[in-house]
């Protein structure tokens, strides 16, 4: 099985490693092509207004100056000779990409791009607590199994699979949940305005810690009671009962 394994927080990513120890395990033939820099929150975007550099690294590792959707497209068209992928794994994310944090990361955009391109792609991400280190190794422990038995599943060509892991030692993990995506509470969404040394004012986006429960059946409420959560994310975007809804308004 060739593996593609790519990224959104860059080439040096300690995440990254991770994730290349999860693929090793499951094959010998890893491919690494992630970006120069960190580029979360980069969604599903493409670098059309610049030219796309490309460092290789070794022979099975390439750096991109782009986004995580301009590493899968050029590991799968150009920089992989031969066989194309059979698996792409993208992250491992530091932190969740839970909720709607599925439309802005660039490690689940990955994961869509490789779908696109009809390779099983899954998407890993692990959570922590801000000012405590991050628990890799569960990932790294766990990862291998989860990748495994999804790839028995054999899920259909437009979906793409989303993986959390929760911020526990790999002991604590309480097992795997197949989960629906949830929502977050609109509220988290932090942006503070600083100014600058020539007084004009400039802004950081974030987000606020989540309080409280969140709901059982979903991504974020597996994650919070310590489960690894799976979530299937279909590319079809259409909402069918609208669809419907509509031919009948229309004619």
């Amino acid at each position: 099985m060739r593996i593609l394994v790519t990224n959104d927080d860059g080439i040096h990513a300690p995440g990254l490693k991770t994730l290349e120890t999860i693929a090793k395990s499951l094959s010998k033939d890893v491919w690494t092509v992630a970006p120069d820099s960190e580029q979360s929150g980069a969604s599903h975007s493409l670098t059309l207004s610049m030219p796309v550099r490309v460092r290789q690294v070794n022979p099975r590792k390439f750096a991109v100056r782009g986004t995580p959707t301009d590493c899968v497209m050029m590991g799968v068209t150009m920089l992989i000779k031969g066989k194309k992928p059979d698996l792409i794994l993208s992250g491992v994310n530091r932190g969740g990409n839970l909720g709607e944090d599925t439309t802005y990361s660039g490690t689940i955009a990955a994961a869509m791009e490789g779908t696109l391109l009809r390779i099983p792609s899954i998407a890993m991400s692990q959570v922590f607590t801000p000012d405590h280190p991050v628990k890799w190794s569960t990932a790294e422990h766990h990862g291998p199994g989860v990748v495994k038995k999804l790839l028995d599943a054999n899920w259909p060509k437009d979906v793409l699979m989303n993986v959390n892991f929760p911020d526990r030692v790999h002991e604590s993990v309480e097992g795997v949940q197949i989960v629906p995506q949830g929502r977050r509470n609109l509220f988290d969404l932090n942006i503070l305005q600083r100014i600058d040394a020539r007084n004009v004012p400039y802004y950081w986006i974030g987000f606020k810690r989540e309080t409280g429960e969140p709901p059982q059946n979903s991504d974020l409420g597996a994650i919070h009671a310590g489960y690894i959560s799976v979530t299937p994310l279909h590319l079809d975007l259409t909402h069918q009962a609208s669809l419907k809804k509509l031919k009948g308004v229309f004619g």
